[in-house]
């Protein structure tokens, strides 16, 4: 049985080089994000930056802790507390202490990621004076790096400084250093502090202080900025990779499995010779089996090679893309090339199995066929597996339309769920395979000539073929359109409830975190021409739920109730928004509790507790809908943001200058309404976006191999008719354009199967939006899917256009008696 296989194998190399390739490629891929992946795993803690020189951080409460029967559950807090001023009174008395405070800069030439700190904190990173002095008066800056030099006065959105010294790059930060006093006024809270004084007596100082945490070495880093952005940036890209994995699993099996049923529907009369020869069906049905395993041999252990030399070259491009850490590479290990090996084994087989099974029913009578009319494409089996995927695709939207229809607006649900009506779609092809192609050639067949009659009848009689040669343009149209347009679709809902929310003719923002001061805010107020001033901050509220899920919300804290209500339209399912006051909340329907009346126990963004009324609910949204709050449960955060109505028969230009004259000394935006909707657009994130083109190259990539080697196996099945067609007197011109239409035809075949599948995927993410009460309208990505098929069309007629050449070669008498 070997010996035939492989001699199988020899002769009809053709037939299995495209199974070869993808599963290759997939192995590689594996391989190569099995290595990415073990390499995260052993990722080294990140050192100390801003105070690796500092000799204890003392920082004060950043995490809420609640405890529940399951263990304590913590969150991150979004108002992290000072350390209290009595702790901060005995640390002075072992030594010196050191205010930290850091707020964003915006200068004029400058850097668009300046940060401001207070000299004093130079020391600790440390910085050194390579040129001028330190800062000692107010409007004195040293700034780190070459973009100002000593003596040059610099306009910033905090005043004109004048640069009188600067320091080396450090390369974690683009530093703005003023003198303390002038630090303090500009950002008068402090939530750390450096204090040089022995370890162990600070810890005494401050035992007993909720929440203060005393960091020391390594731990130092998390006084920095953001000093869990490696770990999230390496989940992320994890997260990727898993995406990409799983696609490539799936693309390699639907290419391997449609390129063995192709292979075995096209030798039924070399498996009905064996039958006449006293083979059995089980030795046949090992025969394809062992096909398969020295493809999927083969395949994968040249897969593990590519991807071993293809590793490196994916981390490099993953930190280029700023996906991970610049630190990241590839390490030594070698469970990724068993896990990618034995999967890409596994594929080959799995992929085979249904074919063999078919190959194993072969009978004996099949050696004596000489026409190439086909039989039933459309097995039980098919049938069954078709149906199945189908029914489970359509039940599971449905249950998930009726139970969670937020679930759908889930990346890891956009991607996954089109595979099920992929996989049902490209089963069940040869349903709509001949109506469809008759319909799609009425007018051809039906112009004078026979080029019209001859496209019709030979794509509806080859429905396997056609079937064979449309599905992998099914997949790439159908993912591609799933994928772009549920996103699409997605930002562009998202984009609908702003404007629908937004009822304000302008909008203030804060040029940084820091907030507006209490005299910008009061200017604003006075402006004249305004309806409704609506001050408000970023903030964040916490609730437990069902007693062990610490949540957070994202939360906005209004001074003036009534002012909220003239200038956004909330989306209410009840309650009003007016009837917000110091003792209630506006939640959404997402909360486990979203009754009028009931009463949330919750945590504050400084993670002080409280027990609020629900005094109005909001619909859930596509998960924007945050929560609101006064002024008077959001300490510390300062306003970010002044939404302002105009007054009837105000004229809107001089209101809006007058709103710039009041918030420009602090920096502030004043933007009309269009140009606020514009800014707030929701995008694509860099980590969305790679993903989404990776998975896209992934399938498009299949797609050219699978298509290249679908249609050189079909083009040997065309021989025979090739040669009655020159017999007939066809010219080699003419039936190269017979064949150049057939294979758009059956492009287009698989484009329109592709865009059902889009149609329901697309569907159904407008129905969960609707019942989350967004407006939306289903995007399809034309112009990229418009790509993608003039793409495929390229591949196909290209590919059947050279294979047509090469086989018109003989002439056409030798051409009829050729053996299939």
């Amino acid at each position: 049985m070997l010996t035939v296989t492989l001699q199988t194998l020899r002769t009809r190399w053709a037939t299995f080089t495209g199974s070869f390739v993808a599963l290759s490629l997939g192995v590689a891929l594996l391989a190569a994000t099995g290595l990415a992946l073990a390499s995260s795993r052993d990722a080294p803690d990140r050192v100390p930056e801003r105070f690796a020189a500092a000799p204890v951080v003392v920082r004060g409460q950043d995490t809420l802790r609640v405890p529940t029967p399951v263990g304590d559950r913590t969150e991150r807090l979004a108002r992290p507390r000072a350390v209290p001023a009595a702790t901060v009174a005995g640390l002075r008395r072992l030594g010196r202490v050191v205010e930290d405070r850091s707020f964003t800069v915006r200068a004029e030439g400058g850097p668009a990621d300046l940060v401001g700190h207070p000299w004093s904190t130079a020391a600790f990173a440390p910085y050194r004076i390579d040129a001028g002095r330190a800062p000692r008066a107010a409007g004195e800056v040293v700034v780190s790096g070459d973009w100002a030099a000593p003596g040059e006065r610099v306009r910033t959105d905090r005043g004109v400084v004048r640069v009188v010294g600067t320091v080396p790059d450090r390369g974690f930060e683009n530093a703005v250093f003023y003198a303390d006093t002038e630090a303090a006024r500009l950002s008068p809270v402090s939530v750390q502090l450096a204090v040089d004084a022995d370890a162990s007596a600070v810890r005494d100082a401050v035992r007993g202080t909720t929440g203060v945490r005393v960091l020391t070495g390594d731990d130092r880093r998390y006084a920095d900025a953001d000093p869990e952005r490696d770990g999230e940036a390496l989940t992320a890209m994890n997260a990727l990779f898993g995406t990409a994995g799983g696609v490539s699993a799936f693309v390699s099996v639907f290419v391997v499995a449609s390129t063995f049923a192709f292979a075995v529907a096209q030798r039924r009369r070399e498996f009905g010779l064996l039958r006449t020869a006293g083979a059995t069906p089980g030795q046949v049905r090992r025969t394809v089996l062992a096909e398969g395993l020295v493809v999927g041999v083969l395949a994968s252990a040249a897969g593990c090679l590519l991807g071993a030399y293809g590793a490196p070259h994916l981390a490099a491009w993953v930190v280029d893309e700023g996906l991970a850490p610049a630190w990241f590479t590839i390490g030594a290990h070698t469970w990724p090339y068993h896990l990618a090996f034995w999967t890409g084994l596994c594929v080959a087989l799995a992929g085979v199995v249904a074919a063999s099974w078919r190959a194993g029913r072969t009978a004996p009578t099949q050696a004596l066929r000489e026409a190439s009319v086909e039989t039933r494409a459309m097995t039980p089996g098919r049938w069954l597996c078709g149906g199945g995927l189908l029914l489970t695709a359509l039940v599971t939207l449905a249950v998930t339309l009726a139970g969670d229809p937020g679930d759908l607006l889930h990346r890891k649900t956009y991607v996954s769920r089109p595979m099920l009506l992929i996989s049902a779609a490209a089963l069940l092809a040869p349903v709509p395979v001949r109506p469809l192609t008759r319909l799609l050639t009425w007018l051809p067949a039906r112009l004078p000539g026979a080029a019209g009659l001859l496209v019709r009848e030979n794509a509806a009689a080859g429905t396997r073929r056609t079937a064979a040669v449309a599905a992998p343009v099914l997949v790439t149209v159908a993912l591609a359109g799933s994928l772009l347009g549920a996103t699409a679709t997605l930002n562009e809902a998202g984009a609908a409830e702003t404007r629908e929310r937004t009822a304000a003719d302008f909008v203030v923002t804060a040029a940084d975190d820091g907030g507006f001061d209490a005299r910008t805010v009061d200017r604003l107020r006075a402006v004249p021409g305004t309806a409704a001033v609506a001050p408000s901050s970023s903030t964040a509220v916490y609730v437990l739920e069902d007693g062990v899920a610490l949540i957070r919300s994202d939360a906005r804290a209004v001074t003036d109730p009534a002012a909220l209500a003239a200038t956004t339209r909330l989306p209410l399912t009840a309650g009003k928004a007016s009837g917000l006051d110091d003792g209630s909340i506006i939640v959404n329907e997402e909360w486990e509790r979203h009754s009028v009346g009931e009463r949330v126990r919750v945590w504050l963004g400084d993670g002080t507790e409280r027990t609020l009324r629900i005094t109005a609910v909001m619909a859930t949204g596509t998960g924007d809908n945050g929560v609101y709050v006064t002024s008077a449960n959001a300490p510390g955060a300062p306003v970010d943001r002044v939404d302002v109505t105009v007054a009837a028969g105000a004229d809107a230009g001089a209101v809006a200058e007058a709103l710039r004259a009041a918030a420009g000394p602090a920096g502030g935006q004043v933007s009309d309404r269009d140009a606020w909707l514009a800014s707030t657009h929701p995008g694509t994130t860099p980590t969305s976006r790679a993903g989404i083109l990776l998975v896209l190259g992934i399938a498009l990539l299949y797609t050219g191999i699978s298509l290249v080697n679908t249609t050189v196996m079909a083009a040997s099945d065309r021989v025979r008719d090739l040669a009655a067609l020159r017999l007939a007197g066809a010219t080699r011109a003419q039936i190269l354009r017979l064949i150049g239409a057939e294979s758009l035809t059956v492009v287009v075949v698989g484009a329109v199967l592709g865009l059902v599948v889009v149609g329901l995927e697309l569907a159904g993410l407008g129905w969960a939006l609707r019942l989350l009460s967004v407006p939306s309208t289903p995007d399809v990505p034309w112009t990229a899917l418009t790509g993608i098929v003039v793409t495929c069309a390229a591949l196909t007629v290209t590919t059947s256009l050279l294979t047509t050449t090469l086989s018109l070669r003989p002439r056409a008498v030798e051409l009829s008696g050729v053996r299939e």
